[in-house]
């Protein structure tokens, strides 16, 4: 069994992704932020280390053979600023405390996700500078964008790139991504169309500022309940999602505005709730969400997670090349 340590660990989408393959077994986890670090310590053996990434030093963390890292997005996402490593917020250079890491431990695989816009950032330059530190340390890497639709099995269309580095070369020459499978699952394997939720999920006349209500009502009015759809508020209108399956998960689900999924049930029109965004992510019934933090808090640690399931057909490739 190779041993794992996460960093940006988040709720731990990535790291649940790798132990579901049985061969890899998370022993560190670096979380800065606490809330999503106390739902990681719910469903995980470990105490994880909140300290901002720049205070561990690398004799602080036990060796291990496999760097799990989904590294912060916000600098990278085309709904965010655009500004790659220059961002001011700090966030960008943060992908150097990573390789400052592998440099002094030298595990044997490092597997990164972010959004999938960051080959185009910057004109390239942003995956250029990446790209040529994890040449500097000796590693190869190969990487791929994929959809959860295609590559998890999960009705939600969440596009990711992952990128994946090896110390040696022949370890290297031996990986390959997976294939793409049938999409057999639907949101209703997401959402829970029959039963009633928390009266706070639903839309009701007066509750909301402005006519979002009495928009909502006439657009979703003609909803087929066997076939049910997704929709969204975009600010001055309601839209349909046509593709069938949720639309991207965002940090800011539970905010409010346009990036808030809407469902039409016998009971009413209603928001998702947050255990269904982390259904929406792969995260299996049974994961442990704590009944001590707000929603708001829950929805974006669901948003700011991984789609399980692709992760762990990744992690079934790389443990392939150990195996063998």
């Amino acid at each position: 069994m190779l041993k794992c340590a996460s960093f940006f660990a988040g709720v731990g989408g990535i790291d649940y992704g790798f132990e579901m393959t049985k061969y890899f077994k998370t022993i560190y986890a670096n979380e800065f932020d606490e809330y999503p670090a106390k739902t990681f310590e719910l469903n995980y053996g470990i105490k994880v280390d909140v300290r901002d990434i720049h205070e561990v030093k690398s004799g602080e963390i036990p060796d291990f053979d496999v760097m799990l890292a989904g590294f912060p997005c916000q600098a990278f996402s085309i709904a965010g600023y655009r500004k790659g490593f220059d961002d001011e917020k700090g966030r960008g250079e943060l992908f150097f405390e990573l390789t400052r890491i592998l440099k002094d431990k030298r595990p044997r695989v490092a597997f990164f996700e972010n959004v999938k816009n960051l080959v185009g950032h910057d004109k390239g330059n942003t995956f250029r500078v990446i790209s040529e530190q994890l040449d500097i340390l000796g590693y190869k890497y190969t990487y791929q964008v994929l959809n959860a639709m295609d590559y998890g099995n999960i009705a939600q269309n969440r596009e990711r790139i992952y990128i994946v580095a090896f110390r040696d070369d022949e370890d290297y020459k031996k990986f390959h991504w997976p294939l793409s499978i049938p999409l057999t699952n639907t949101v209703k394997d997401i959402i829970d169309f029959n039963t009633k939720v928390d009266e706070k999920y639903y839309y009701t006349s007066g509750k909301y500022k402005g006519e979002i209500y009495d928009a909502l009502e006439e657009s979703m009015k003609s909803d087929d309940s066997k076939n049910p759809a997704i929709y969204q508020w975009r600010r001055k209108y309601v839209r349909k999602n046509q593709s069938g399956v949720v639309p991207t998960l965002t940090a800011n689900q539970g905010e409010g505005g346009h990036n808030v999924c809407l469902i039409k049930t016998k009971y009413g029109i209603r928001k998702m709730t947050p255990r269904e965004c982390f259904n929406a992510q792969g995260f299996p019934l049974n994961y442990k969400l704590p009944n001590n933090q707000s929603d708001s808090r829950l929805y974006k640690q669901a948003g700011n997670s991984v789609c399980v399931s692709v992760i762990e057909k990744i992690a079934e490739e790389i443990a392939k090349v150990y195996k063998d």
